[in-house]
């Protein structure tokens, strides 16, 4: 029930800041270019709360439904204008001014995002070096001669600090149709060696699983105990009574060490019913438990939809930390956003032609969901959700469709 309200506050947190920023870009350009502005609202719907502005005389509301916004100008298309505000009416300014006054909300998403990605950047990214696990067999990492313990240090000569911007730096190699990526590393040896990792026939549709795992490379990741942090309903775990907090202690009567262990053992054994002994509440029980199937490249392996509990910090061995003074932070701030926006719209477009899903595209339910682990998590994590959702709430605003700001913009040309 917490994880429930969580969820909800959250969202709700979120939705408003988004919807106050871009509403805001609208308002405050509006303005400024001698546009009179009658209503700023949050939320559509029935009036929780409203004020009225002593000087400019503009009604402010948040309303019931938290889904939106809306900025009412003064416009003789919606209604009559009394003849002295007739210099202030919307569609009495000129074209560039109504085209700004349009602009103004996506623009201030952006802003947003590159503000919430400089906060995030001076508080610090804390990541996992990307050091490699495991190869899986017959996959693109293992044909390109990786090996456990290499450290990924760059793709295509971009320097990689973490497993987030390899996975970035392949969909980008995707996304441009390109046969290989050069991935550069240093090997256990210490010595910088150059892998060509095939990317013919890969998708960047995220709904098709993570695109590092696509490819067959396994992170190390921190010594993991094999216990339980939460289950996915409907997936074989669930099905097969797995609760948080249950540590597994073997498999068909073969001792699990950690998680890597335990993982390692199912992935090898896809569709099979194995028996697992499990520590819960101080008693040993036995459970009956069907491992699930998938497939990566047409190679089949085993899952079960169970989430491990992550140990308490990283080791220093394994733990990377990018941090910026706050001068500092800003090129990085703009350069994310950018990369973000440049990535959203170029899903958007393989979309369309129907290359990638529009699972991808996340609904209300799946952003709350987002927005609830993210704030669970910390602020560095919830700022970078707000930040990625603000970046596609912009962009999808400045596609030329009838109801979206874009499709404001194609009537005015």
């Amino acid at each position: 029930m917490s994880e429930i309200l969580v969820s909800i506050g959250s969202f709700i947190l979120v939705i408003g800041v988004l919807v106050t920023f871009h509403e805001y870009g609208h308002f405050w350009v509006a303005r400024k270019l001698g546009v009179k502005v009658t209503r700023f609202s949050v939320g559509f719907g029935k009036p929780v709360f409203s004020w009225r502005g002593k000087r400019d005389d503009t009604e402010y509301v948040i309303a019931q439904i938290p889904l939106g916004g809306y900025v009412k100008m003064i416009d003789e298309r919606d209604e009559p204008v009394d003849e002295a505000d007739l210099p202030y009416a919307f569609n009495r300014k000129p074209l560039a001014t109504r085209m700004a006054v349009v602009v103004a909300g996506p623009l201030f998403n952006f802003i947003l995002a590159v503000f919430a990605y400089w906060a995030v950047f001076i508080i610090g990214v804390e990541g996992i070096k990307p050091v490699v696990g495991e190869i899986q067999a017959s996959t693109r990492a293992e044909q390109a001669g990786l090996r456990s313990g290499d450290q990924i240090v760059s793709i295509n000569a971009v320097k990689t600090v973490n497993w987030d911007s390899i996975g970035l730096e392949l969909i980008e190699g995707v996304l441009d149709q390109a046969d290989q990526v050069t991935v550069t590393v240093i090997d256990e040896n210490q010595q910088e060696q150059n892998h060509y990792i095939n990317l013919k026939g890969l998708s960047a549709d995220l709904s098709k699983g993570n695109i590092i795992s696509n490819i067959g490379i396994h992170p190390r990741l921190p010594v993991w105990s094999a216990i339980i942090d939460s289950v996915i309903k409907g997936e074989p775990a669930a099905l097969a009574g797995f609760r948080p907090g249950d540590k597994v202690i073997a498999v068909n009567e073969q001792g699990i060490k950690d998680w890597r262990d335990w993982v390692r053992y199912l992935r090898k054994r896809p569709g099979e019913q194995v028996q697992v002994s499990i520590l819960r509440d101080g008693e040993t029980r036995q459970l009956s438990l069907v491992v699930g199937n998938k497939l990566n490249d047409s190679v089949s392996y085993g899952y079960i939809g169970a989430i491990a509990k992550a140990p308490e910090g990283i080791p220093p061995e394994l733990r990377s930390v990018l941090q910026y003074s706050p001068l500092m932070a800003i090129g990085p701030a703009l350069k994310k956003t950018a990369q973000l926006s440049l990535l959203t719209l170029r899903m958007l477009g393989k979309m369309l032609v129907g290359e990638v899903s529009v699972k991808n595209i996340s609904g209300p339910i799946t952003i709350a969901q987002y927005a609830g682990q993210s704030a669970s998590i910390g602020l560095v994590q919830f700022l970078a959700f707000i930040a990625i959702v603000s970046v596609s709430l912009g962009v999808l605003n400045l596609l030329p469709i009838p109801v979206l700001d874009g499709g404001h913009l194609m009537y005015y040309l």
